[in-house]
Protein backbone atom coordinates (compact mmCIF):
# COMPACT_ATOMS: atom_id res chain seq x y z
CA UNK A 1 0.00 0.00 0.00
CA UNK A 2 1.56 3.30 -0.55
CA UNK A 3 2.44 5.86 1.85
CA UNK A 4 -0.33 7.56 4.76
CA UNK A 5 1.03 10.89 4.09
CA UNK A 6 -0.99 12.66 1.90
CA UNK A 7 0.52 16.05 1.89
CA UNK A 8 -1.61 18.60 1.08
CA UNK A 9 -5.59 18.03 2.12
CA UNK A 10 -6.54 20.23 -0.43
CA UNK A 11 -5.73 18.17 -3.40
CA UNK A 12 -7.86 15.27 -2.01
CA UNK A 13 -10.81 13.61 -4.57
CA UNK A 14 -14.56 14.94 -2.85
CA UNK A 15 -15.35 15.74 0.53
CA UNK A 16 -12.58 13.19 2.24
CA UNK A 17 -9.07 14.48 3.63
CA UNK A 18 -6.39 12.60 3.76
CA UNK A 19 -6.13 11.01 6.98
CA UNK A 20 -9.48 9.94 6.75
CA UNK A 21 -8.74 8.55 3.36
CA UNK A 22 -5.95 6.48 4.68
CA UNK A 23 -7.56 5.59 7.82
CA UNK A 24 -10.58 4.09 5.57
CA UNK A 25 -8.15 2.34 3.37
CA UNK A 26 -6.34 0.65 6.55
CA UNK A 27 -10.00 -0.63 7.04
CA UNK A 28 -11.06 -3.91 5.30
CA UNK A 29 -13.11 -3.22 2.26
CA UNK A 30 -16.30 -6.43 1.88
CA UNK A 31 -15.20 -7.81 -1.09
CA UNK A 32 -18.41 -8.31 -2.69
CA UNK A 33 -18.42 -4.31 -3.20
CA UNK A 34 -15.27 -4.68 -4.92
CA UNK A 35 -17.00 -7.38 -7.10
CA UNK A 36 -19.74 -5.45 -8.06
CA UNK A 37 -17.42 -2.96 -9.41
CA UNK A 38 -15.16 -5.41 -11.58
CA UNK A 39 -18.50 -6.94 -12.84
CA UNK A 40 -19.30 -3.08 -14.23
CA UNK A 41 -15.62 -2.92 -15.64
CA UNK A 42 -15.34 -6.46 -17.25
CA UNK A 43 -19.18 -5.71 -19.12
CA UNK A 44 -18.15 -2.58 -20.31
CA UNK A 45 -14.76 -4.15 -21.35
CA UNK A 46 -16.87 -6.50 -23.48
CA UNK A 47 -18.80 -3.84 -25.22
CA UNK A 48 -15.64 -1.98 -26.05
CA UNK A 49 -13.31 -5.11 -27.18
CA UNK A 50 -16.11 -5.84 -29.59
CA UNK A 51 -14.79 -4.29 -31.97
CA UNK A 52 -11.39 -4.32 -31.44
CA UNK A 53 -11.77 -8.03 -30.88
CA UNK A 54 -13.15 -8.28 -34.81
CA UNK A 55 -10.65 -5.65 -35.75
CA UNK A 56 -7.58 -7.49 -35.11
CA UNK A 57 -9.18 -10.81 -36.60
CA UNK A 58 -10.14 -9.41 -39.72
CA UNK A 59 -6.41 -7.53 -40.30
CA UNK A 60 -4.78 -10.65 -39.13
CA UNK A 61 -6.71 -12.52 -42.48
CA UNK A 62 -5.68 -9.43 -44.49
CA UNK A 63 -2.14 -9.07 -43.40
CA UNK A 64 -1.03 -12.12 -45.88
CA UNK A 65 -2.63 -9.82 -48.69
CA UNK A 66 -1.43 -6.34 -47.42
CA UNK A 67 1.90 -7.15 -47.10
CA UNK A 68 1.67 -8.36 -50.78
CA UNK A 69 0.63 -5.44 -51.77
CA UNK A 70 1.93 -2.59 -49.79
CA UNK A 71 5.92 -3.21 -49.19
CA UNK A 72 7.89 -1.88 -46.19
CA UNK A 73 8.41 1.71 -46.83
CA UNK A 74 4.63 1.72 -47.27
CA UNK A 75 4.08 0.45 -43.76
CA UNK A 76 6.67 2.54 -42.64
CA UNK A 77 4.60 5.63 -44.02
CA UNK A 78 1.41 4.67 -42.64
CA UNK A 79 2.62 3.93 -39.21
CA UNK A 80 4.52 7.30 -39.24
CA UNK A 81 1.31 9.28 -40.36
CA UNK A 82 -1.08 7.55 -38.38
CA UNK A 83 0.53 8.05 -35.24
CA UNK A 84 1.02 11.60 -36.00
CA UNK A 85 -2.87 12.17 -36.33
CA UNK A 86 -3.33 10.51 -33.02
CA UNK A 87 -0.29 13.03 -31.83
CA UNK A 88 -1.98 16.68 -33.42
CA UNK A 89 -5.20 15.54 -31.95
CA UNK A 90 -4.00 15.16 -28.19
CA UNK A 91 -2.64 18.91 -29.06
CA UNK A 92 -5.75 20.51 -30.62
CA UNK A 93 -8.51 19.18 -28.18
CA UNK A 94 -6.66 20.97 -25.45
CA UNK A 95 -7.69 18.35 -22.64
CA UNK A 96 -11.30 18.76 -23.47
CA UNK A 97 -12.09 15.04 -23.82
CA UNK A 98 -10.18 14.75 -19.91
CA UNK A 99 -12.29 17.17 -18.75
CA UNK A 100 -15.41 16.53 -19.98
CA UNK A 101 -15.14 12.88 -18.47
CA UNK A 102 -14.37 14.24 -15.46
CA UNK A 103 -16.79 16.48 -14.80
CA UNK A 104 -20.03 14.78 -15.87
CA UNK A 105 -19.91 12.96 -12.76
CA UNK A 106 -19.95 16.04 -10.39
CA UNK A 107 -23.55 16.33 -10.88
CA UNK A 108 -26.65 13.94 -11.56
CA UNK A 109 -28.82 16.61 -13.23
CA UNK A 110 -29.20 15.33 -16.56
CA UNK A 111 -29.74 18.87 -18.11
CA UNK A 112 -26.54 20.16 -17.24
CA UNK A 113 -24.78 16.83 -18.49
CA UNK A 114 -25.83 17.98 -21.55
CA UNK A 115 -24.86 21.34 -21.95
CA UNK A 116 -21.95 19.87 -20.56
CA UNK A 117 -21.56 17.54 -23.57
CA UNK A 118 -22.66 20.27 -26.00
CA UNK A 119 -20.13 22.63 -25.16
CA UNK A 120 -17.22 19.99 -25.43
CA UNK A 121 -18.17 18.75 -28.91
CA UNK A 122 -18.55 22.30 -30.33
CA UNK A 123 -15.10 23.45 -28.68
CA UNK A 124 -13.40 20.48 -30.91
CA UNK A 125 -15.60 21.45 -33.63
CA UNK A 126 -14.04 24.40 -33.76
CA UNK A 127 -10.20 23.65 -32.74
CA UNK A 128 -10.66 20.45 -35.06
CA UNK A 129 -11.59 22.26 -38.47
CA UNK A 130 -9.09 25.44 -37.83
CA UNK A 131 -6.03 23.28 -37.60
CA UNK A 132 -7.17 20.90 -39.87
CA UNK A 133 -7.59 23.53 -42.46
CA UNK A 134 -4.28 25.14 -42.09
CA UNK A 135 -2.98 21.93 -42.15
CA UNK A 136 -3.82 20.96 -45.35
CA UNK A 137 -3.03 24.35 -47.01
CA UNK A 138 0.24 23.80 -46.43
CA UNK A 139 0.54 20.22 -46.94
CA UNK A 140 2.74 19.99 -49.85
CA UNK A 141 5.85 21.68 -47.38
CA UNK A 142 4.29 19.53 -44.44
CA UNK A 143 4.62 16.39 -46.53
CA UNK A 144 8.52 16.65 -47.25
CA UNK A 145 9.56 17.62 -44.19
CA UNK A 146 7.47 14.41 -42.69
CA UNK A 147 7.87 12.14 -45.49
CA UNK A 148 11.20 12.58 -46.77
CA UNK A 149 9.23 13.11 -50.23
CA UNK A 150 6.62 15.68 -51.69
CA UNK A 151 2.92 13.69 -51.12
CA UNK A 152 0.88 16.46 -50.56
CA UNK A 153 -2.55 14.15 -51.33
CA UNK A 154 -1.63 11.35 -48.80
CA UNK A 155 -1.26 13.88 -46.41
CA UNK A 156 -4.77 15.52 -47.02
CA UNK A 157 -5.84 12.20 -46.08
CA UNK A 158 -4.12 12.20 -42.77
CA UNK A 159 -5.55 15.78 -42.25
CA UNK A 160 -8.77 13.97 -42.62
CA UNK A 161 -8.24 11.68 -39.77
CA UNK A 162 -7.15 14.68 -37.38
CA UNK A 163 -10.46 15.87 -38.02
CA UNK A 164 -12.63 12.56 -37.80
CA UNK A 165 -10.38 10.59 -35.04
CA UNK A 166 -11.11 13.79 -32.78
CA UNK A 167 -14.52 14.16 -32.65
CA UNK A 168 -15.07 10.66 -32.86
CA UNK A 169 -13.18 10.10 -29.71
CA UNK A 170 -15.41 12.72 -27.79
CA UNK A 171 -18.82 11.09 -29.09
CA UNK A 172 -17.25 7.66 -28.46
CA UNK A 173 -16.78 9.17 -24.61
CA UNK A 174 -20.23 10.38 -24.37
CA UNK A 175 -21.30 6.41 -24.82
CA UNK A 176 -19.04 5.75 -22.42
CA UNK A 177 -20.29 7.91 -19.62
CA UNK A 178 -23.67 7.19 -20.50
CA UNK A 179 -22.80 3.27 -20.85
CA UNK A 180 -24.26 2.59 -23.62
CA UNK A 181 -22.63 -0.31 -24.25
CA UNK A 182 -24.84 -1.51 -27.28
CA UNK A 183 -24.68 1.10 -29.19
CA UNK A 184 -20.60 1.65 -28.54
CA UNK A 185 -20.56 -1.40 -29.90
CA UNK A 186 -22.54 -1.14 -33.24
CA UNK A 187 -21.14 2.35 -34.14
CA UNK A 188 -17.34 1.07 -33.52
CA UNK A 189 -17.85 -2.18 -34.99
CA UNK A 190 -19.42 -0.53 -38.44
CA UNK A 191 -16.38 1.70 -38.49
CA UNK A 192 -14.66 -1.06 -38.46
CA UNK A 193 -16.36 -2.82 -41.06
CA UNK A 194 -16.50 -0.19 -43.33
CA UNK A 195 -12.82 0.44 -42.64
CA UNK A 196 -11.76 -3.22 -44.07
CA UNK A 197 -14.30 -2.92 -46.97
CA UNK A 198 -12.91 0.54 -48.09
CA UNK A 199 -9.50 -0.77 -47.45
CA UNK A 200 -9.35 -3.97 -49.79
CA UNK A 201 -10.82 -1.73 -52.45
CA UNK A 202 -8.37 0.65 -52.17
CA UNK A 203 -5.20 -1.50 -51.56
CA UNK A 204 -6.28 -4.33 -53.41
CA UNK A 205 -8.67 -3.45 -56.40
CA UNK A 206 -7.02 0.20 -56.89
CA UNK A 207 -3.48 -0.73 -55.69
CA UNK A 208 -3.41 2.50 -53.87
CA UNK A 209 -1.07 1.48 -51.47
CA UNK A 210 -0.24 3.26 -48.27
CA UNK A 211 -2.72 5.97 -49.33
CA UNK A 212 -5.69 3.83 -49.86
CA UNK A 213 -4.81 2.02 -46.55
CA UNK A 214 -5.10 5.70 -44.87
CA UNK A 215 -8.22 6.68 -47.35
CA UNK A 216 -10.20 3.67 -45.94
CA UNK A 217 -9.65 4.16 -42.33
CA UNK A 218 -10.35 7.73 -42.21
CA UNK A 219 -13.47 7.88 -44.75
CA UNK A 220 -15.20 5.38 -42.66
CA UNK A 221 -14.27 6.75 -38.70
CA UNK A 222 -16.07 10.10 -40.90
CA UNK A 223 -18.93 8.60 -41.83
CA UNK A 224 -19.15 6.92 -38.09
CA UNK A 225 -19.10 10.46 -36.94
CA UNK A 226 -21.55 11.80 -38.42
CA UNK A 227 -24.08 9.08 -37.77
CA UNK A 228 -23.49 9.08 -34.04
CA UNK A 229 -24.05 12.64 -34.04
CA UNK A 230 -27.52 12.51 -35.51
CA UNK A 231 -28.01 9.72 -33.18
CA UNK A 232 -27.33 11.97 -30.48
CA UNK A 233 -29.04 15.43 -32.09
CA UNK A 234 -31.54 14.76 -29.05
CA UNK A 235 -29.17 15.62 -26.70
CA UNK A 236 -26.92 17.81 -27.99
CA UNK A 237 -29.57 20.54 -29.74
CA UNK A 238 -31.59 21.48 -26.11
CA UNK A 239 -30.59 24.64 -24.45
CA UNK A 240 -31.51 23.80 -20.60
CA UNK A 241 -29.05 23.68 -18.39
CA UNK A 242 -25.62 25.35 -17.68
CA UNK A 243 -21.82 23.73 -17.93
CA UNK A 244 -19.03 24.54 -16.00
CA UNK A 245 -17.22 27.63 -17.76
CA UNK A 246 -14.49 27.59 -19.95
CA UNK A 247 -12.06 28.27 -17.65
CA UNK A 248 -12.83 25.19 -15.09
CA UNK A 249 -12.84 23.33 -18.22
CA UNK A 250 -9.43 24.33 -19.50
CA UNK A 251 -7.91 24.49 -16.07
CA UNK A 252 -8.32 20.82 -15.90
CA UNK A 253 -7.89 19.76 -19.11
CA UNK A 254 -4.85 21.88 -20.50
CA UNK A 255 -2.31 20.48 -18.00
CA UNK A 256 -3.05 17.10 -19.39
CA UNK A 257 -1.68 18.44 -22.86
CA UNK A 258 1.75 18.43 -22.20
CA UNK A 259 1.82 14.95 -20.16
CA UNK A 260 -0.32 13.59 -23.24
CA UNK A 261 1.94 14.88 -25.66
CA UNK A 262 5.09 13.77 -24.07
CA UNK A 263 3.39 9.95 -23.76
CA UNK A 264 2.28 9.59 -27.20
CA UNK A 265 5.79 11.43 -28.66
CA UNK A 266 6.83 7.85 -27.19
CA UNK A 267 4.94 6.59 -30.04
CA UNK A 268 6.00 8.76 -32.61
CA UNK A 269 9.62 9.57 -31.76
CA UNK A 270 11.05 5.46 -32.70
CA UNK A 271 8.92 5.28 -35.95
CA UNK A 272 10.54 9.14 -36.90
CA UNK A 273 13.71 8.11 -35.66
CA UNK A 274 13.81 4.98 -37.21
CA UNK A 275 11.97 5.68 -40.76
CA UNK A 276 14.44 9.20 -41.25
CA UNK A 277 17.98 7.97 -39.56
CA UNK A 278 18.01 4.04 -40.63
CA UNK A 279 15.42 3.05 -43.08
CA UNK A 280 11.81 3.22 -44.72
CA UNK A 281 11.57 -0.36 -45.01
CA UNK A 282 12.80 -1.14 -41.51
CA UNK A 283 10.19 1.56 -40.14
CA UNK A 284 7.98 -0.81 -42.01
CA UNK A 285 9.33 -3.68 -40.00
CA UNK A 286 8.53 -1.88 -37.04
CA UNK A 287 5.30 -1.19 -38.14
CA UNK A 288 4.37 -4.96 -38.33
CA UNK A 289 5.72 -5.37 -34.93
CA UNK A 290 3.48 -3.01 -33.78
CA UNK A 291 0.49 -4.25 -35.28
CA UNK A 292 0.64 -8.00 -34.50
CA UNK A 293 1.58 -6.63 -30.53
CA UNK A 294 -2.34 -5.77 -30.78
CA UNK A 295 -3.50 -8.49 -29.16
CA UNK A 296 -2.07 -6.36 -26.03
CA UNK A 297 -3.01 -3.21 -27.59
CA UNK A 298 -6.83 -4.35 -27.84
CA UNK A 299 -6.57 -4.78 -24.20
CA UNK A 300 -5.24 -1.28 -22.91
CA UNK A 301 -7.54 0.21 -25.36
CA UNK A 302 -10.43 -1.22 -23.84
CA UNK A 303 -9.38 -0.52 -20.01
CA UNK A 304 -8.25 2.96 -21.35
CA UNK A 305 -11.74 3.37 -22.54
CA UNK A 306 -13.42 1.92 -20.01
CA UNK A 307 -11.75 2.48 -16.73
CA UNK A 308 -11.75 5.97 -16.47
CA UNK A 309 -15.82 6.37 -16.22
CA UNK A 310 -16.19 3.73 -13.78
CA UNK A 311 -12.80 4.97 -11.85
CA UNK A 312 -14.41 8.39 -11.19
CA UNK A 313 -17.30 7.05 -10.59
CA UNK A 314 -17.32 5.66 -7.45
CA UNK A 315 -17.24 8.04 -4.44
CA UNK A 316 -16.17 6.04 -1.41
CA UNK A 317 -12.49 6.51 -1.07
CA UNK A 318 -11.80 3.02 0.59
CA UNK A 319 -13.65 1.28 -2.04
CA UNK A 320 -11.99 2.88 -4.80
CA UNK A 321 -8.30 2.21 -3.25
CA UNK A 322 -8.89 -1.35 -2.64
CA UNK A 323 -10.13 -1.34 -6.39
CA UNK A 324 -7.62 0.64 -7.71
CA UNK A 325 -5.07 -2.25 -6.84
CA UNK A 326 -6.93 -4.86 -7.72
CA UNK A 327 -7.69 -3.91 -11.53
CA UNK A 328 -4.53 -3.29 -11.88
CA UNK A 329 -3.42 -6.86 -10.66
CA UNK A 330 -5.93 -7.91 -12.99
CA UNK A 331 -4.85 -5.87 -15.81
CA UNK A 332 -1.08 -7.02 -15.50
CA UNK A 333 -2.75 -10.54 -15.32
CA UNK A 334 -4.40 -10.43 -18.24
CA UNK A 335 -2.04 -8.28 -20.46
CA UNK A 336 0.91 -10.02 -19.09
CA UNK A 337 0.04 -13.56 -20.61
CA UNK A 338 -0.63 -12.06 -23.98
CA UNK A 339 3.14 -10.31 -23.90
CA UNK A 340 4.13 -14.03 -23.13
CA UNK A 341 2.37 -15.72 -25.73
CA UNK A 342 3.97 -13.19 -27.87
CA UNK A 343 7.28 -13.51 -27.03
CA UNK A 344 7.22 -17.36 -27.34
CA UNK A 345 5.47 -18.07 -30.32
CA UNK A 346 6.14 -14.56 -32.24
CA UNK A 347 7.94 -16.32 -35.17
CA UNK A 348 5.68 -18.61 -35.98
CA UNK A 349 3.01 -15.77 -35.71
CA UNK A 350 5.27 -14.07 -38.36
CA UNK A 351 5.21 -16.86 -40.79
CA UNK A 352 1.81 -17.52 -40.82
CA UNK A 353 0.35 -14.01 -41.29
CA UNK A 354 3.15 -11.74 -43.29
CA UNK A 355 4.87 -12.11 -46.14
CA UNK A 356 8.79 -13.19 -45.65
CA UNK A 357 10.03 -9.47 -46.33
CA UNK A 358 8.60 -8.89 -43.09
CA UNK A 359 10.25 -11.75 -40.72
CA UNK A 360 12.71 -9.39 -39.01
CA UNK A 361 10.12 -8.03 -37.33
CA UNK A 362 10.28 -10.62 -34.52
CA UNK A 363 13.37 -8.53 -33.24
CA UNK A 364 10.46 -5.96 -31.96
CA UNK A 365 7.40 -7.84 -31.24
CA UNK A 366 7.88 -8.99 -27.79
CA UNK A 367 9.45 -5.42 -26.81
CA UNK A 368 6.71 -3.62 -28.42
CA UNK A 369 4.39 -5.91 -26.92
CA UNK A 370 5.55 -5.35 -23.53
CA UNK A 371 5.45 -1.25 -24.05
CA UNK A 372 1.81 -1.37 -25.12
CA UNK A 373 0.80 -3.38 -21.38
CA UNK A 374 3.21 -0.60 -19.28
CA UNK A 375 1.36 1.73 -21.11
CA UNK A 376 -1.98 0.16 -19.18
CA UNK A 377 -0.30 0.86 -16.30
CA UNK A 378 -0.03 4.86 -17.14
CA UNK A 379 -3.35 4.59 -17.61
CA UNK A 380 -4.25 3.88 -13.17
CA UNK A 381 -2.27 6.22 -12.38
CA UNK A 382 -3.52 9.07 -15.06
CA UNK A 383 -6.41 7.97 -13.04
CA UNK A 384 -4.94 8.76 -9.82
CA UNK A 385 -3.68 11.79 -10.48
CA UNK A 386 -7.45 13.30 -11.69
CA UNK A 387 -8.77 11.95 -8.88
CA UNK A 388 -6.75 14.00 -6.39
CA UNK A 389 -7.00 16.61 -9.02
CA UNK A 390 -3.11 17.04 -9.64
CA UNK A 391 -3.01 16.53 -13.71
CA UNK A 392 -0.28 19.19 -13.00
CA UNK A 393 2.20 16.15 -11.71
CA UNK A 394 1.61 14.04 -15.23
CA UNK A 395 3.56 16.31 -17.17
CA UNK A 396 6.74 15.97 -15.05
CA UNK A 397 6.51 12.01 -15.50
CA UNK A 398 6.15 11.57 -18.75
CA UNK A 399 9.00 14.52 -19.59
CA UNK A 400 11.00 12.26 -17.69
CA UNK A 401 9.91 9.13 -19.78
CA UNK A 402 10.28 10.99 -23.33
CA UNK A 403 13.97 11.82 -22.38
CA UNK A 404 14.62 8.50 -21.20
CA UNK A 405 13.48 7.49 -24.73
CA UNK A 406 15.28 9.62 -26.59
CA UNK A 407 18.73 8.66 -24.72
CA UNK A 408 17.65 4.46 -25.21
CA UNK A 409 17.03 5.16 -28.60
CA UNK A 410 20.10 6.99 -29.60
CA UNK A 411 22.22 3.93 -27.08
CA UNK A 412 20.37 0.91 -27.99
CA UNK A 413 19.08 1.01 -31.50
CA UNK A 414 22.44 1.27 -33.46
CA UNK A 415 23.92 -1.76 -32.07
CA UNK A 416 20.63 -3.46 -31.51
CA UNK A 417 18.30 -2.66 -34.58
CA UNK A 418 14.81 -3.16 -33.71
CA UNK A 419 15.00 -4.99 -30.45
CA UNK A 420 16.99 -1.61 -29.28
CA UNK A 421 13.83 0.51 -30.36
CA UNK A 422 11.79 -1.82 -28.31
CA UNK A 423 13.72 -1.62 -25.50
CA UNK A 424 13.98 1.83 -25.41
CA UNK A 425 10.11 2.03 -25.44
CA UNK A 426 10.10 -0.68 -22.48
CA UNK A 427 12.63 1.91 -20.68
CA UNK A 428 10.88 4.82 -21.22
CA UNK A 429 7.38 3.47 -20.07
CA UNK A 430 9.51 2.20 -16.84
CA UNK A 431 11.22 5.78 -16.22
CA UNK A 432 7.76 6.84 -16.38
CA UNK A 433 5.51 5.29 -13.95
CA UNK A 434 8.61 5.54 -11.34
CA UNK A 435 8.18 9.22 -11.71
CA UNK A 436 4.77 9.21 -11.35
CA UNK A 437 4.41 6.54 -8.65
CA UNK A 438 6.57 8.99 -6.68
CA UNK A 439 5.02 12.18 -7.28
CA UNK A 440 1.04 10.91 -6.51
CA UNK A 441 2.12 8.21 -3.74
CA UNK A 442 1.15 11.02 -1.10
CA UNK A 443 -1.85 12.44 -2.79
CA UNK A 444 -4.47 9.36 -3.25
CA UNK A 445 -3.51 6.00 -1.39
CA UNK A 446 -4.02 2.86 -3.13
CA UNK A 447 -3.67 -0.56 -1.81
CA UNK A 448 -1.16 -1.82 -4.80
CA UNK A 449 -0.94 -5.54 -4.11
CA UNK A 450 2.83 -5.29 -4.46
CA UNK A 451 3.67 -9.05 -3.55
CA UNK A 452 1.26 -10.37 -6.58
CA UNK A 453 3.12 -7.52 -8.73
CA UNK A 454 6.07 -9.12 -7.89
CA UNK A 455 4.93 -12.71 -8.75
CA UNK A 456 3.52 -11.62 -11.93
CA UNK A 457 7.05 -10.24 -12.77
CA UNK A 458 9.10 -13.24 -11.76
CA UNK A 459 6.84 -16.32 -12.76
CA UNK A 460 5.28 -14.80 -15.93
CA UNK A 461 8.30 -12.75 -17.44
CA UNK A 462 10.77 -15.61 -16.21
CA UNK A 463 8.98 -18.19 -17.58
CA UNK A 464 8.56 -16.30 -21.08
CA UNK A 465 12.15 -15.04 -21.31
CA UNK A 466 13.59 -18.41 -20.55
CA UNK A 467 11.53 -20.29 -22.85
CA UNK A 468 12.49 -17.44 -25.54
CA UNK A 469 16.41 -17.71 -24.93
CA UNK A 470 16.24 -21.86 -24.48
CA UNK A 471 13.94 -23.30 -26.56
CA UNK A 472 13.99 -24.04 -30.33
CA UNK A 473 13.25 -20.75 -32.99
CA UNK A 474 11.53 -23.27 -35.54
CA UNK A 475 10.45 -26.43 -36.12
CA UNK A 476 7.57 -28.69 -34.49
CA UNK A 477 9.73 -29.35 -32.06
CA UNK A 478 10.29 -25.48 -31.09
CA UNK A 479 6.59 -24.71 -31.43
CA UNK A 480 5.30 -27.05 -28.99
CA UNK A 481 7.33 -26.50 -26.02
CA UNK A 482 7.15 -23.32 -26.32
CA UNK A 483 3.43 -23.50 -25.99
CA UNK A 484 3.76 -25.74 -23.57
CA UNK A 485 5.85 -23.42 -21.79
CA UNK A 486 3.14 -20.62 -22.08
CA UNK A 487 0.19 -23.50 -21.30
CA UNK A 488 2.61 -23.82 -17.61
CA UNK A 489 2.57 -20.10 -16.44
CA UNK A 490 -1.54 -19.99 -14.67
CA UNK A 491 -0.29 -23.38 -12.56
CA UNK A 492 2.93 -22.01 -11.59
CA UNK A 493 1.24 -18.83 -10.41
CA UNK A 494 -1.54 -20.65 -8.68
CA UNK A 495 1.13 -23.13 -7.55
CA UNK A 496 2.95 -20.26 -5.89
CA UNK A 497 -0.26 -19.21 -3.89
CA UNK A 498 -1.08 -16.27 -6.78
CA UNK A 499 -4.82 -16.30 -5.91
CA UNK A 500 -6.50 -14.99 -2.80
CA UNK A 501 -8.91 -17.07 -0.81
CA UNK A 502 -11.85 -15.03 -1.26
CA UNK A 503 -10.91 -15.20 -5.26
CA UNK A 504 -10.44 -19.02 -5.06
CA UNK A 505 -14.01 -19.20 -3.12
CA UNK A 506 -15.63 -16.71 -5.81
CA UNK A 507 -14.00 -19.14 -8.78
CA UNK A 508 -15.23 -22.21 -6.98
CA UNK A 509 -19.11 -20.81 -6.84
CA UNK A 510 -18.86 -19.78 -10.65
CA UNK A 511 -17.96 -23.94 -11.20
CA UNK A 512 -20.86 -24.54 -8.72
CA UNK A 513 -23.20 -22.77 -10.53
CA UNK A 514 -21.59 -24.00 -14.15
CA UNK A 515 -22.20 -27.51 -12.76
CA UNK A 516 -25.85 -26.44 -12.24
CA UNK A 517 -26.36 -24.86 -15.23
CA UNK A 518 -25.35 -27.86 -17.22
CA UNK A 519 -26.32 -31.26 -15.36
CA UNK A 520 -25.09 -34.71 -16.60
CA UNK A 521 -27.37 -36.04 -18.55
CA UNK A 522 -29.64 -39.06 -16.73
CA UNK A 523 -28.34 -42.67 -17.17
CA UNK A 524 -30.60 -45.06 -18.59
CA UNK A 525 -31.29 -47.37 -15.88
CA UNK A 526 -33.06 -50.21 -18.48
Amino acid sequence: MLGNDCGNAGHCFGRTDCSTLSNSLARPVPFAAVTAYLKRLVSSLAAYQVADVVSKFIAVLLLPVYTRYIDPAGYGVVELLANGVIFISIIVRFGMIESFLRFYFTDDDQARRDALARRAIIFLLITTTIASAALAAAAAPLSRIVLSYRDPTTFRVAVLGLWAFTNLELAYGLLRVDERLRLYAVASLSNVLITIAASVVLVVGLHDGARGLLLGNYAASTLVLFALWFKLRHRLRTRRGAAERWAVLLRFGLPTVPAEASVYALSLIDRYYIYHDRSHSLAGLYSIAIKLAGAVAFIVRAFQYAWPPLAYSITDDAQAGRLYGLVTTYYLLVSGLVVAGLTLLGRWVLRLLAAPSFFGAYRALPWVALGWALYGLWVVFLVIAGRAQVTTRNFPASLAGLAANVVLLLVLVPPLGLAGAGIALCGAYVAMLTVMHLLTRRLFAVAFEWLRLAQLVVVVGGLAAAGDLVLPTHGAVGLLSRMAVLAAIVPALLATGFAHRAERDQARELLARARKSYPRPARNKS
